[in-house]
Formats: structure tokens, sequence, C-alpha cells
């Protein structure tokens, strides 16, 4: 019998771009992602949920589910389109707190979920360095507009995966160099936002939100152990190790230098970093990576956000035969990969943690009498919430749980066939039909675990 705090953040999590719609509408600019053209026999983002227009629907559901927390991103591109306050955006996500608090739900935004605006990507994008001073104004904004009733901040939703599968979130064709200076960027505009955010004393706490997996050696050979060590440096502590404790991770920087990515930092970037940390740790958990001794001609981008990836030189992906995979993309299945993760980050940081993504995608069908029967994804859930359960009774300081997702949307690459949500929506990739909302079994197995606070799972 897993013991969950009283105060266990039960929750649910979407993004701005996968679920709005509304594209264009009440002055928004055009994001990166409205730009782009859509990957093969996939939807474009123009509609989506349309939560942008069902938003008071959708919180109804939420509340009826139970939910205690909502984590949902804020456009940048409605807020500030082209630089300017746009008072239309800042309404709709007033209006979007305020809903969500009326119904005793928190609300958990995440400031920038892959969705740079449009005409700050023709500019460089993160590449260049005033985007830096557009995210910290953007940033203060939204404090000073919602720091009043939100607790809880991320800065960038995975942005190790934004460097790592950039080819597939925005089409980014550029080199390691390029890719690393961009990255660097994006460090320094989150340490200074935290900055803000600190100073301003707005009440709450502020941390990233990165995709992070434990890494295990294909075998028992040192050199896989130490390709482990590697990717983990790489893929996980780099970004964590920047934010917790404001330095760049030591064994991630050789693989920096080895790539000939290593970014132009400034003395007064190192200062920023070093002196505005977090105050927790999001993350987003799908499945562990395996890895072993890369030969020095073994190179390889991830092709999605969760495929591993390999360094010529450090580690090679590797396939784990002893986890079942997804039907979608074959990721490997591992809940107790993510007590494993759990463990790892809190004995590296000593930070509460929030897991804001976990979830299975899938092809849902709806039946004639409007049912969908989604057991494999209650199966997923459970065995994913028990290991949660098992990190707190070691000792691992949650916060919550908000799964991947609260409704249907779009998936980045793999379009509105691939599911994930605990309210199904009546749309195809090419047909919108009436975009009505339908309980799935998993909200209402998910409304129980909520309402025993996890308790006989």
């Amino acid at each position: 019998m897993r013991q969950f705090p009283k105060n266990f953040l039960w929750g649910a999590s979407t993004s701005a771009y996968q679920v709005e719609g509304a594209w264009n509408e009440d002055g928004k600019e055009p994001s990166v992602q409205d730009i782009r053209e859509p990957f093969p026999n996939t939807t474009d983002f123009k509609v989506a949920a349309d939560h942008y227009h069902h938003y008071k629907e959708d919180i109804k559901l939420f509340k009826e589910l139970g939910l205690k927390g909502y984590r949902f991103s804020i456009a940048w591109t409605r807020i500030m389109p082209y630089g300017k306050i746009n008072e239309q955006g800042i309404k709709f996500y007033d209006d979007l707190i305020n809903e969500l608090i009326e119904n005793d739900i928190e609300p958990v935004p995440t400031v920038f979920h892959f969705d740079l605006p449009a005409s700050l990507h023709e500019k460089g994008g993160w590449s260049n360095r005033e985007t830096i001073d557009a995210f910290v104004t953007y940033c203060k904004v939204l404090f000073d507009r919602f720091g009043d009733r939100v607790k809880y901040w991320q800065t960038i939703n995975e942005q190790n995966m934004l460097v790592f599968a950039g080819k597939v979130l925005d089409g980014n064709q550029a080199s390691w160099k390029t890719i690393f200076q961009g990255n660097h960027h994006m460090l320094v505009a989150q340490a200074k936002a935290m900055k803000v955010y600190h100073e301003g004393n707005y009440g709450g706490k502020i941390g990233p939100a990165p995709n992070i997996a434990c890494v295990y050696p294909k075998s028992e050979k040192p050199e896989d152990m130490l390709a482990a060590e590697y990717m983990s440096a790489f893929r996980n502590w780099l970004f964590l190790d920047a934010a917790v404790y404001g330095v760049y991770n030591h064994m991630a920087m050789k693989i920096l230098k080895a790539l000939d990515a290593e970014p132009e930092i400034t003395e007064e970037d190192r200062k920023i970093m070093k002196e505005n940390t977090a105050d927790f740790i999001a993350f987003n958990y799908y499945n562990s990576m395996t890895v072993s001794a890369a030969e020095d001609n073994t190179d390889a981008q991830s092709k999605d956000q969760q495929s591993g990836f390999s360094i010529a030189g450090f580690f090679k992906s590797e396939t784990n035969d002893h986890l079942k995979t997804t039907e979608f993309a074959n990721w490997p299945i591992d809940p107790i990969g993510l007590r494993v993760t759990a463990n790892q980050i809190y004995d590296r940081y000593r930070l509460p943690l929030l897991i804001t993504e976990n979830g299975l995608g899938q092809e849902d069908t709806m039946t004639e009498d409007g049912k969908i029967h989604d057991q494999y994804r209650i199966d997923y859930l459970k065995a994913h919430i028990e290991q949660v359960g098992l990190s707190i009774e070691d000792g691992v300081e949650f916060l919550g749980y908000c799964p991947w997702s609260a409704i249907d949307l779009i998936s980045t690459h793999e379009g509105f066939r691939k599911r994930y949500g605990f309210v199904y929506i009546n749309r195809d990739d090419f047909d919108l039909k009436d975009l009505s909302r339908h309980k799935k079994d998993s909200f209402l197995w998910y409304q129980q675990v909520i309402n025993n606070n996890g308790i006989g799972l």
C-alpha cells in the first residue's frame, strides 16, 4: 500500500501549441510550430484540440477527474507577439488561471514549450544572444501578471530534447557548435529569469523541466559502465547541473570539446548562472536509455524526443532486451526506471521533484456507444505511479505527478492518431468532426486513484 503525501499534487499536463488551436486569433503571432511543414500524414496545429475555445468545458472535466494541478504552457506568441504586450493574450491566461483556481486546481505553467515566436526564429532564434533579453522581458510580464496566483513555475520544457532532437522539433539543421551555443543562451536566459523571479519576491518556486532518463550499461563491461556515465552527463546532468549548481557538468563539457561544440561563455554568464538557481526540479520521464562503449566512427542524432542517440568515442545507443516497447516509435517501457531516475535526481540535487510528463501514446478507438476502452494506458500509468510511491518510500521528496496528457492533443511528429489523454477529442488528423469530449476508461480509473490518494492502485 503506497503512501502518498496528503498534499500530493495529482495532475495532468498539456502544452499550448499542441492543445490550444486558435493559432492566429486575438493578436497571436505564429510560432516556429505554426510555420513549419507538418510531418507526413499528420495535421498542423491550427485547431489542435481547440482548448482555446473549450477551456471552461475542459476545466469542468478536470474538476470531475479530481485534478489537484494542471500543468500547461503559456504561448509566448500570445503574450508578446513581435515583442509587444498583447492584452488579449494575457486575458486568455488570466481567465484560464482564474477558472482553474475557482475549481480548486493548482495552475502549474511552463514558460516555454518548443514554440519560439517566428519573428525571433527569423533573427537566429536561440543562437542569437538577443533572444535572452526577449525571454527575460517576456518572463517578467508573466510573473507580474500571474505571479500572485501561481506557486510553481517551470522555465523551459525539455531543453535537452530541443537540443538533441532539434531537427524533429523545429527543423534545426545547424552544427553542434551552433546548437550548443543556442543551448548556452537558453541556460543563461533561464538563470536570468530565475533572478527576476527571486528578486521580485513573487512567493512561489521556479525551476527547469528537462526530460530525464536513467542510463543503463549494455553489459557488465567497465567500458559500458563508463559509456552510461557519459550519456547521463550529456543527456541529463549538463542541463540540471546548470540549473541547480549554475555550472556545466565536467564530463558533458569533455564531450562538447570533442565535438568542437564548446560554447562561448562570458564571465558575466558564469556569474549569472552561479548566482541564480532552481527551487525545485520538474522533469518528464518516458523511458530509460541503454548504451555501450562507442567506436570512434559511431555518431547519430536522435530521431525523436525519446529515441537514443550515439556520440562517437563516448557511447552508443543500444536496445534493452529486458524491456517491452510502445507501439509508436518502439520506446522502451520501464516503470522501475522511473524510480531509478527519481532517486538519481534527488540524490544528486536534494530538491523537491515534480513529474510533469509521463504517459502512453496509442491509437484509441471510440465505440458506437461513445466509450473508449484504454486498459493499456491504465496498465502503463498504474505501473509508473506504483514506482513513484516506492520512490517516496525511498525518501524522494515528490511534489506531485502530472502525466501526459490531460486531454488528447497533437503529438509533435505523429499527429492526432497518437493519443495520450484521459479525455478523447472527437477528431482525426484531417477531419475535425465535432471536437466533442469523451471520458476514457483511464479517466474513471485515474479519478479513483486521485480520490484514494494513490492507495489501492
